[in-house]
């Protein structure tokens, strides 16, 4: 539940003798000094800290200040370069909310200056800042230490939509990592689905569902040999149709997600300290239902289909082996080299089921290798495309959305290292310093040749301390991403 949301475009407003303010941000354009004209909330406290800091008016471009004002109110200061990059403006805000966050407050003021448009860009800016980190993640503490904020007042713009587009990329956000965090044994493929399933019906999105047996049935071994190592048979591809107008003629675009509720390596086991974590390996799912969430609330005009590959990756003696030869849903025999490569194995039916649809365009998102975090640590995700000019709009969406990615390549003389003697095609190596273009070799070969296609290997999924606007670890990196480059693609 985010926030609600009470809007005063008139400044003067927030000195009103009503108005009891105990937690304040103040957004400042970046400036040498201040305005004689134009004081601003807390001005001679913080003239004095910066004194006492040492600091120039600037340096709030980076490091946001706070302190109590005369009655005690708690005020933080930042100031917002336009000529920076997204990523580092959200930093910068994030910073400074986190200030009056880490103090559990209910309610929140944000007073934002500079010209109409500056006020409008740092206003949208704040709010998804503050709505992204003012809601709570599940935790299971019996006293949890956060509480959610419930109320926030902003000054100096208002917006007629109540600016939805960033409460639909808080909410979608939100989605993907609530769902992340869950711990394995609370979600499960069952009760995954069954969450999806619910999720669905309040949102008006058409649910299907592709299960063990159908998928047996189908002959979508790929799929079906990292899913028959579980004891329950409760894992299935779902597909999630979001159509805005079945009448008019719009684009078609779908989104596919890894979904391991829990991966353990299979037969090649893994050591405790890279299994810890892994009920995480859902994120790529995850993501796709929170762009798909965001899209619905935002009311953006393009036809979504969601396919979701949902599944865990079990050592037991049904699960699939080195060396076993597996034909997938495409036809196509794959030559198992290692277990703990099955986020591909699920991807690739998916894929194959999402391309025959013909879609405009298959995005895919997966936390797929330990090679792309090795490449590019957890601050950028990497993506792969057949199509040039895609993958040169996906590096402009993410520069414009401050979720920063990063091309890879994947020429064809990369898929020698894929030939298999004995089936058509080997799932990987052994040795795996280039395993992230290696599976988005493997991965392309389930997507039709006509149909453009991106990949997300999500080596951003957590960071450390968080990452731009998300002050968690788990960052859903991905939702704000996926709807940038879908407005710049077909707004």
């Amino acid at each position: 539940m985010l926030a609600t949301l009470h809007q005063n475009q008139n400044i003067s407003l927030f000195d009103h003798p009503s108005i009891k303010a105990s937690y304040i941000l103040v957004v400042l354009p970046k400036q040498e000094k201040l305005s004689k004209k134009h004081p601003i909330p807390g001005e001679e406290s913080l003239h004095q800290l910066l004194l006492r800091r040492d600091m120039k008016l600037t340096d709030l471009c980076e490091t946001p200040v706070c302190a109590n004002l005369q009655n005690g109110e708690l005020c933080s200061w930042v100031m917002l370069d336009s000529a920076q990059p997204v990523f580092n403006q959200q930093t910068a805000m994030r910073k400074a909310m986190k200030l009056l966050l880490q103090e559990n407050p209910a309610e929140i003021h944000i007073v934002t200056l500079g010209t109409t448009q500056q006020k409008r860009s740092f206003a949208e800016c704040a709010l998804y800042v503050a709505w992204v980190n003012g809601a709570t993640l599940p935790v299971r503490k019996n006293k949890p230490v956060r509480k959610p904020l419930t109320k926030i007042n902003l000054y100096g713009y208002k917006d007629n939509e109540n600016f939805k587009m960033q409460r639909a990329l808080a909410e979608g956000n939100l989605l993907a990592r609530g769902l992340t965090v869950l711990p394995a044994n609370e979600l499960t493929p069952k009760t995954y689905r069954q969450q999806i399933k619910k999720l669905a019906d309040s949102e008006g999105w058409k649910y299907q569902e592709f299960d063990f047996n159908k998928l047996k049935e189908m002959e979508a071994g790929a799929f079906v040999a990292v899913a028959q190592g579980s004891d329950t048979e409760d894992a299935a591809i779902v597909h999630l149709q979001h159509h805005v107008n079945r009448n008019a003629q719009h684009k078609s675009i779908a989104l596919v997600g890894k979904g391991i509720c829990f991966d353990t390596g299979g037969h090649n086991l893994k050591p405790a300290r890279y299994m810890q974590g892994m009920h995480e390996d859902m994120n790529g799912s995850a993501v796709a239902l929170g762009i798909l969430l965001a899209a619905t609330r935002a009311e953006i005009p393009i036809n979504i289909d969601c396919w979701l590959a949902i599944a865990q990756n079990h050592i037991s003696p049904r699960a699939y082996k080195q060396s076993d030869v597996i034909t997938a849903l495409s036809g196509l025999s794959i030559e198992i080299v290692h277990t703990d490569a099955e986020g591909r194995m699920v991807l690739a039916d998916t894929l194959t089921l999402a391309s025959r649809q013909k879609p405009d365009l298959i995005i895919d998102f997966a936390t797929l290798t330990g090679s792309m975090k090795t490449a590019l640590g957890s601050r950028y995700s990497g993506v792969f495309s057949n199509r040039g000019e895609l993958s040169q709009k996906a590096v402009t969406a993410g520069s414009n959305c401050g979720e920063r990615v990063c091309v890879f390549p994947m020429d064809k003389d990369y898929e020698e290292s894929l030939e298999s003697t004995i089936a058509d095609i080997k799932q990987c190596e052994l040795d795996g310093e280039f395993d992230h273009i290696l599976a988005a070799c493997f991965l392309q070969k389930f997507v039709a040749d006509d149909t453009p296609w991106l990949h997300m290997d999500l080596s951003a999924s957590s960071h450390k301390g968080g990452l731009g606007a998300v002050d968690s670890e788990i960052t859903g990196f991905g939702v704000s991403w996926g709807i940038e480059l879908l407005r710049e693609l077909y707004s």
